[in-house]
């Protein structure tokens, strides 16, 4: 190699280290500025302020983001929207209603199409019982469910907004039908029928967990589980199975009447 070539060759190598140098430190500059976002939506979250972190979050969500790390503030985002909605925090989806003197929770969950459980909770209601002159925050929002049975994801939305997505079970043998139905029935400890026997809640034998959300296609629904390794598999009878904990969510927030889309 002549001395030309040689010295045209150490100015390339150079050179693609000054490239590769500065894809590094754009790189480190990118990494920092993702840590420092997560960092104040840590914060505002620890302060209290919940409307803060969920809009953090979500501005993070559109960096272009690591795959692990993506994953991580899209679990951060949706259990931080369940908190919101568990808090008496106004929203846009939400409404303040002064309590009348003939009002009952029940009256003003349907009033507004929401559930009472929705409405204790943000409003930190221990029992029933409301007095004239209360203000409670309710949720005015129209909840929607999709199932993917490839993924074995339910996803609660708030119109086109995804709120939280949950782990499931679904249909062995891809058994689950597709489609869109609606919730037409809510149990609490639900028995189980099978074998022409009644197999009640708390029976290990009993499958259907702690929640039962029953929907228009008779026979099929959204329940719990007994068995918490299941889930993420196709292994039902043709239901949706969840954690009991992600299902007594899912029960507190959604009314009867609310739509379910089932997908392959």
């Amino acid at each position: 190699m002549g001395k030309r070539a040689s010295i045209i060759v150490i100015f390339l190598i150079a050179a693609l280290g000054l490239v590769f140098a500065g894809i590094g430190i754009k790189k480190n500059i990118y990494n920092n500025k993702i840590k420092a976002q997560i960092a104040q939506a840590e914060t505002s979250l620890s302060e209290g302020k919940l409307l803060e972190a969920r809009d953090a979050y979500k501005n993070i969500l559109q960096e272009e983001l690591d795959v692990n790390i993506a994953k991580a503030v899209y679990e951060k985002l949706g259990d931080l929207n369940i908190k919101v909605l568990f808090s008496p925090v106004k929203t846009q989806d939400s409404v303040i209603y002064r309590v009348q003197e003939s009002d009952t929770l029940d009256a003003i969950a349907r009033k507004y199409g929401t559930t009472v459980a929705l409405i204790e909770r943000a409003n930190n209601i221990r029992s029933s019982v409301i007095r004239p002159g209360m203000n409670l925050k309710i949720c005015t929002a129209k909840f929607s469910i999709i199932v993917d049975k490839s993924q074995n994801v339910l996803t609660l939305k708030s119109g086109e907004d995804v709120v939280k997505t949950y782990p499931v079970s679904t249909g062995a043998n891809n058994s689950t039908p597709v489609g869109t139905f609606k919730i037409v029935t809510k149990i609490v400890d639900p028995p189980w029928y099978s074998g022409g026997k009644v197999i009640p809640s708390g029976d290990p034998k009993n499958v259907l967990g702690t929640r039962w959300l029953g929907l228009t296609l008779k026979s099929y629904g959204i329940h719990g589980a007994t068995d918490d390794v299941s889930i993420g598999t196709q292994c039902t009878q043709g239901c949706v199975r969840m954690h009991n904990a992600d299902v007594e969510q899912l029960y507190a927030i959604v009314p009867i009447g609310t739509e379910v889309t089932i997908v392959d």
